[in-house]
């Protein structure tokens, strides 16, 4: 792995420079463990880039519910089921290691972000940003995202357009204004390219910054959100502000310390690209899937007005009663995860289904997999947001739905999702319908990584009502 010289705040990402890392076993530690080694150099990466729950359900078929396989650069077991979910997820005796998992992935963009922390660093981190989601800043989010939203989708209204960078801009503009407390133009532009940058550094073929490469393209713009972001964190500190940057400014250690600048800025690299890349991709698979099913875009309809009118802005306490709304996406989410994989490394030997898994192994949990499983998702293809019901949610495990992890590393701003969703779902249902301009046979042809998204852009047409 090259050094990458990230300034200030940045550091090579090498395991030899990371003495906690556990080393990663060879294959004959793992060779107890059934499984495949695919293409030389490349592995099974190519199989699983193109269709990971594929790919999962044939190893499964194959193998069973552990396998290993060697995918970039390495070998890794997946754990299939809701039962290997929660083992991994909830890391009750603290097994797992998720900075050693997504590391070797994000640490050259995103190094020190929340989701590569661990154990007793991570829980004081997240409880220190906590603050930007408790419900004095939430409604000021609540405000600022209802009147972006509503803005954009009365452009939206009578046409036709590609869904998907249509609401990837809109996120961005609203990730500026409720997450930075910038106002959208040139500024943010050029701060949501940056993030775009570095997303598709993340999974970039060269993961060494070889010059006009994604993995280059990231680095640089690593550097330029450091350069922005440093200087204004005293600026917000002295000013004040309900927006999350400057909410994470004002966010103080137990000890009653504020974080370090260092702090800040790598929490607030990290907090955007997750703000705004999965949102993205779930809305659009919630857009596709309603305007596929026309009769739940119907009820959902019928529910958004019921609760407010059609183009006014939506409080707090309205968004509570959005309970089918919230049903739809949790649906939209278990068909389409938008992180179909979740990997970790074992810092300890364990034992799973009479297998002993040696420390320094990669493991992955397969949002993509356990979801269809019909186990506890019967007829799992189909879209039915009635699964989400109290009544037919007893007795379901609950790490079978896990689109945004689980346990200590459970999604920091998951409300802040569900709040972007219904403003937007009441912004748009109230006053359109929304049809596929494919017509009802349409399917997308879905990208996988870095995050679901429909090749074609997910052509549609709002129709006014």
């Amino acid at each position: 792995m090259a050094t990458i010289a990230t300034k200030p705040h940045g550091y090579p990402f090498q395991e030899s420079a990371n003495p906690h890392w556990v080393k990663r076993p060879g294959e004959e530690e793992l060779a107890h463990i059934p499984g495949e080694k695919g293409l030389p150099f490349l592995g099974c990466t190519l199989d699983l880039l193109k269709d990971p729950a594929g790919f999962g359900r044939r190893m499964f078929e194959q193998y069973g519910s552990v396998y290993r396989a060697f995918s970039f650069g390495g070998w890794s077991v997946n754990m299939l089921g809701a039962d290997a979910a929660e083992l991994i997820l909830f890391n009750k005796d603290k097994i797992f290691s998720s900075e050693q998992g997504w590391g070797p992935i994000l640490n050259n963009l995103f190094p020190r972000g929340l989701m590569l922390m661990d154990f007793d660093r991570h829980r004081a981190d997240r409880k220190a940003l906590s603050v930007a989601f408790k419900p004095g800043p939430m409604k000021h989010h609540c405000q600022v995202l209802g009147e972006g939203i509503l803005q954009r989708v009365a452009d939206w209204g009578g046409t036709e357009f590609n869904f998907y960078p249509a609401i990837k801009s809109l996120s961005l503009d609203t990730a500026a204004s409720a997450i930075l407390g910038i106002p959208w133009g040139p500024e943010a532009d050029k701060i949501n390219k940056a993030f775009v940058d570095e997303v598709q550094a993340s999974v970039g073929v060269a993961r060494k910054p070889l010059p006009f490469t994604k993995m280059w393209k990231g680095v640089k713009a690593r550097e330029y959100l450091l350069e922005y972001f440093t200087p204004q964190v005293k600026a917000r500190r002295a000013k004040g502000g309900e927006d999350i940057f400057t909410q994470i400014c004002l966010a103080t250690h137990e000890n009653g310390e504020l974080l370090t600048e260092g702090e800040v800025v790598d929490h607030m690299n990290f907090l955007m690209m997750a703000a705004h890349d999965t949102i993205t991709s779930s809305a659009t698979s919630l857009i596709y899937l309603l305007a596929k099913h026309p009769e739940w875009q119907d009820k959902i309809r019928e529910e958004c007005l019921s609760v407010a009118p059609a183009g006014t802005a939506l409080s707090m306490e309205q968004l509570g009663k959005l309970e089918l709304t919230e049903m739809a996406f949790k649906e939209a989410l278990r068909l389409i995860p938008p992180v179909p994989s979740m990997p970790r490394r074992a810092v300890k030997d364990f034992t799973f289904r009479n297998y002993t898994i040696p420390a320094g192994t990669t493991v992955g949990v397969s949002p993509s997999f356990v979801h269809k499983m019909e186990k506890h998702w019967p007829e799992p293809e189909k879209f039915d947001p009635l699964r989400f019901t109290p009544e037919n949610s007893v007795g379901r495990h609950k790490y079978a739905w896990v689109p945004f992890g689980g346990g200590a590393h459970m999604c920091l701003g998951l409300h802040f999702a569900y709040m972007q969703i219904k403003i937007l779902m009441h912004a748009m249902l109230t006053q359109n319908r929304v049809v596929l301009q494919g017509g009802p046979d349409y399917e997308p042809k879905w990208q996988v990584f870095p995050i679901p998204q429909p090749k074609d852009g997910l052509p549609v047409r709002l129709e006014r009502l």
